[in-house]
């Protein structure tokens, strides 16, 4: 495994113990096999992005959904049992509504430092975009990590000398919000809109000849993604 699955898989067993040791708790809404409606929607089309559940969403928690869920989980360091509880459901960045209202998920909840750091460079650099935008932005970090010809660290990627300029200005300092938060986990999760580019640039707003000799593979608002 990987050391940012490693660390990724830690934060989430330390989350699923907090829950389960809070004061108060009281017993939280699950979704397994036979479940039904917008909740399992939800998960189904998180499951869908990432790669873990093919065809549509359909709202109904059958047993290709469980096998995804169960997939999700063993490579996430969750228990393996095909259900999603608070803290699977905190793993997808999902809330789930319950009969007393609405159960927490932790959708914006920072889980490591990887998770802090990458959520800041998204805020940074991509805002005022949709929010694929912002996922798009985040895999492109994740997609560097994963390649020979770059760090082999978010953070390293993230501060290697020139890649980034909200490193320079001081940007990447600001604090990012909920959705650059959701956004850092759901590229962390294997959602990437980009399909493994390696660049990102608008190309209204760089003067860097360089970066327009890449090859172009999709755009995403104003933003283009190339390797």
């Amino acid at each position: 495994m990987r050391p940012l699955r490693r660390g990724v898989a830690l934060a989430l067993a330390v989350l699923t113990l907090a829950m389960a040791l809070a004061p108060g708790a009281v017993a939280a809404k699950v979704l397994e096999v036979g479940s039904s409606g917008s909740d399992v929607t939800k998960v189904q089309k998180k499951l869908i992005q990432w790669g873990y559940l093919s065809g549509t969403a359909d709202g109904k928690y059958g047993e290709k959904t469980r096998s995804a869920v169960a997939a999700f989980q063993r490579k996430n360091g969750l228990t393996v049992d095909g259900r999603v509880g608070p803290a699977t459901a905190a793993a997808m960045g999902v809330t789930l509504s319950g009969s007393g209202g609405s159960v927490p998920a932790a959708s914006a909840s920072i889980i490591s430092a990887d998770h802090r750091l990458l959520s800041k460079l998204v805020y940074a650099e991509a805002r005022g975009e949709s929010y694929k935008g912002q996922v798009a932005v985040a895999a492109v970090v994740l997609n560097r990590v994963a390649s020979a010809s770059f760090p082999n660290t978010i953070s390293g990627v993230i501060y290697q000398s020139g890649a980034f300029s909200c490193v320079s200005n001081g940007a990447i300092n600001n604090t990012p919000d909920s959705t650059a938060i959701r956004a850092a986990l759901d590229a962390l999760n294997g959602w990437d809109p980009t399909g493994g580019c390696l660049y990102y640039y608008n190309p209204k707003a760089t003067g860097d000849k360089w970066i327009r000799t890449r090859t172009v593979k999709t755009v995403i608002g104003n933003h283009s993604f190339a390797v």
